[in-house]
């Protein structure tokens, strides 16, 4: 699929749509490769605990200071974005922390920035990802 040219035409909501779907895809795929004899139902509670809001925003967190100027204001407006409904099991801070974070790695998906996203999810495995699977 062809980058996108003009981040204008897409809201920050639909980047973030994409970067749910980036991320859960990336969390199962390190699963499966880190616990090859788990079992599927095994697996699909190990990627809840990392692909949850709470987990986002703390993976945010830890992944902070490692992020550009422009990926933080992309993170920002995507934390920003009027979201329609919050899920009732969901802290209202965490969610939009998590929104942006996935606004980031569905903009980085979709404008063909795939060596800087691999990057970003190299640091969310090795910083991020220790509290929730040793906490």
């Amino acid at each position: 699929m062809e980058p996108l040219k003009d981040e204008g035409q897409i809201q920050m909501l639909v980047y973030a749509y994409m970067g749910d779907t980036v991320y859960d895809l990336f969390v199962r795929e390190r699963l499966i490769h880190q616990h090859p004899l788990e079992t599927a139902h095994g697996m699909h509670r190990r990627a809840v605990a990392l692909v949850r809001c709470g987990a986002q925003a703390r993976t945010l967190a830890a992944i902070d200071s490692r992020l550009s100027e422009d990926e933080k204001d992309i993170v920002r407006r995507g934390r920003n974005a009027k979201s329609p409904s919050v899920p009732k099991n969901a802290d209202v801070r965490e969610y939009r922390l998590a929104t942006g974070f996935e606004a980031l790695l569905g903009y980085l998906y979709l404008h063909g920035r795939q060596e800087r996203l691999q990057e970003i999810l190299q640091f969310c495995e090795e910083l991020g990802w220790r509290e929730e699977q040793h906490g």
